[in-house]
């Protein structure tokens, strides 16, 4: 029988990927490495869409707003892991793990929203052309955005505060490499149904349903686009969409993936190395993404360099 002392609790032990001394400097430099070039690209993005007028329109106001929430995604998580192999030290206290927690949900609930968002500002720019600054005006824009911030600022507040009412054993270690709330969850020694129906239903409604909005907007993206009778036209509809559907293809292909790999083996280390794809790879590849797909990125990219180097 295991023995319980929630008041007791001082930290969890996050095992990583390999305990193997080796192994610790090659995984600090590479994941310092992807964590600088994912803050530095997409603080690049964020600098050129405030600095050049021609990109203050819905579509990169959006994209300014993923770009910083995916900064905060992972600084949420990879910092503590450096800090933690650079120190050889496994723990993250009770209320770091916790505060964590809150963040990761609202920094991936966040990037989430975006990206149905853009969609639906690519379904209004394409199918509705002639109403499109109607219809997407600032007001709007600002609105939706806080709204995404306030759904995901709740889900993170829920989940993290059903965490408090649950009692853990003597048995704290997290097979991954931050506190993910699956986890966490399965190493409470009191009963977690709550938690569980809660978590299940977070996921059909805060990921289904957005899903469900991308895939709409798509379906009426791609009936509006074989209506377009030049390939020119069509060629330059698609265009547009092309970087966003690229990023939306990434984020939902990893996240399938974690889902898949952690339904295979719920407490194995492959878990924690299947999530570096949509915590640390796909907010670094973003920035890329919308820079070398999108003409109008690329052209403020070059002024902006120009007028630094001048």
């Amino acid at each position: 029988m295991k023995l319980c002392n929630q008041t007791q609790l001082a930290e969890f032990l996050l095992l990583g990927f390999s305990e193997d001394p080796a192994l610790q400097p090659l995984m600090f430099g590479l994941f310092l490495s992807m964590y600088l070039v994912t803050v530095s690209g997409n603080l690049i993005i964020v600098l050129t869409i405030l600095s050049d007028t021609n990109l203050h329109m819905p579509m990169y106001f959006f994209l300014a707003n993923l770009s910083l929430a995916d900064v905060g995604f992972t600084t949420n998580t990879i910092p503590k892991m450096l800090v933690n192999i650079q120190t050889q030290s496994q723990a993250i206290s009770y209320a770091g793990c916790i505060t964590q927690m809150f963040f990761f949900l609202l920094f991936g609930d966040l990037d989430d929203f975006l990206l149905t968002v853009m969609a639906y500002d690519r379904f209004v720019a394409i199918c509705h052309p002639l109403h499109y600054t109607v219809i997407m005006n600032s007001r709007l824009c600002v609105k939706l955005v806080l709204l995404c911030c306030l759904i995901s600022v709740l889900n993170g507040l829920i989940q993290s505060l059903l965490i408090l009412r649950l009692s853990f054993c003597t048995h704290m270690e997290i097979p991954h490499f931050f506190c993910e709330l699956n986890q966490v969850v399965h190493r409470a020694c009191s009963d977690t149904f709550l938690n569980d129906l809660i978590m299940y239903l977070a996921t059909v409604l805060l990921a289904g349903g957005p899903l469900s909005g991308i895939l709409y907007s798509y379906s009426k993206i791609v009936s509006s686009i074989r209506a377009i009778s030049s390939k020119q036209g069509k060629y330059k509809a698609f265009s547009t969409c092309a970087s966003h559907l690229s990023a939306v293809s990434l984020f939902y292909g990893t996240c399938i993936g974690v889902y898949l790999s952690a339904s295979a083996a719920p407490h194995s280390a492959s878990t924690a190395a299947a999530s570096v794809m949509y915590t640390v790879v796909t907010p670094m590849l973003n920035p890329f993404i919308y820079s070398l797909r999108n003409t109008d990125m690329k052209r403020a990219l070059k002024r902006l360099l120009l007028r630094k180097i001048q």
